[in-house]
Order: structure tokens, then sequence, then C-alpha cells
């Protein structure tokens, strides 16, 4: 089936084209259609992705797939979370990553634990959507590490692994990543064709 994914940032774009080869969908960019995400309103990352999927999803009349994820750092009681894209007003990853180094100025390494937090929303015009979180632990570094990824990878350490995301090749970061585990959770459910569906109630 065609599928929007509905993100505009190319770098989740690419993760999610990844992971979802396996079920064979047609994936259709966002920008083919013009359309704008919705304000993000919601208080977590589940309502959150699931109002920009029904949004795009409503308005293309073909199922959409969007992702909310974040960061969420327990010495700062759980910010950035929601707003890990605009996390201090900053405008760009570089910026937000110096933002979160100055919160956590002082704090010592073993009270920089965090986790990485996704869902997945998957909905249709008709209202049914489906829904998959992952989440991976690990530490904020006092300083970034890597050149790859996007966001926060660079700062986001795991220790079981001896290093960040943004230090990890595209495919190693496909299996351990958050968006990685909710993935899998969506691959597992579609193992067999289509889950059985719920409705969200749409205002």
């Amino acid at each position: 089936m065609q599928v929007v994914i509905a993100t505009s940032n190319p770098g989740k774009y690419r993760e999610l084209a990844r992971g979802l080869e396996p079920l064979g969908w047609e994936l259709r960019p966002l920008p083919d259609f013009g359309v704008e995400l919705p304000e993000e309103t919601g208080t977590t990352f589940e309502d959150n992705a699931l109002m920009k999927a029904a949004t795009v999803a409503q308005k293309t009349r073909l199922p959409a797939l969007a992702d909310d994820s974040g960061l969420v750092v327990d010495a700062l009681g759980g910010e950035p979370g929601i707003y890990s894209a605009r996390y201090g007003g900053r405008t760009n990853d570089r910026d937000r990553n110096v933002y979160l180094l100055e919160r956590l100025r002082g704090v010592p390494p073993e009270q920089r634990t965090a986790r990485f937090v996704a869902v997945l929303a998957l909905a249709y015009p008709d209202g049914h959507v489906e829904s998959y979180r992952g989440e991976v632990e690990g530490v904020i570094l006092e300083a970034p590490r890597g050149e790859g990824g996007f966001g926060y990878d660079p700062l986001f350490y795991l220790p079981e692994l001896e290093r960040t995301f943004a230090e990890m090749a595209p495919e190693e970061k496909a299996r351990h990543s958050h968006r990685a585990r909710a993935l899998a959770k969506l691959l597992e459910a579609w193992k067999d064709g289509p889950p059985p569906r719920e409705i969200w109630p749409l205002e």
C-alpha cells in the first residue's frame, strides 16, 4: 500500500524508509503533497504522533506514518521531552546540544542518565490508527562524539556499546535506536498482514 511518511526531517525519513523495507510499502515523502504538519500541542509523544499522522492522512486521503520522538533526561525532570526539537528556543541541532550541555553543567556522570523515546503512529483516512513505542537507555556525555546521526545523537552514549549514536554506522543505529525498537514492534504487528485496528477520536 501507499503510505505517506509524515515528517519534514530528512534523517527521520531515511531511518523510517530503511526500517519499513520488509513490508514493501510504497512510501511517499510529505513534500510531494504540499501538506504542512500541525502544531504539536499534545502533552505526550503519543498525542503528537497521532495528531500528525491523522492530519496528514485526512489531507492526503492516504495512510500516513508519523513519528514523535525525543530525549528524556532524568536530572532535568524529563526535559527536553516532547520539546526536544525546539528545546530552549534553539533552531538547529548544534545549538540545542550546546543548550543541553549548559543545563547539565556540574551534573556528575552517574546522574546524567537519559532515554530516547520514539512513538510511531499509523493513521488512515477513516480515523483508524495504530501506535508503537520504543525506548533506549543511555547517558548524556559532557561533550559531543561522532559525526553521524542527527539531533542529540552526538551526546547520547550507550554504555553497553561504548559509543554514541553519532559514532555508529546507519546500519548499527538501525538495530539499536529507539526508532528501531518502535519499528520492530510495527513489523511484528504486521508480520501476518494488517493488525486489528482501533479508532482514535478525531476532533
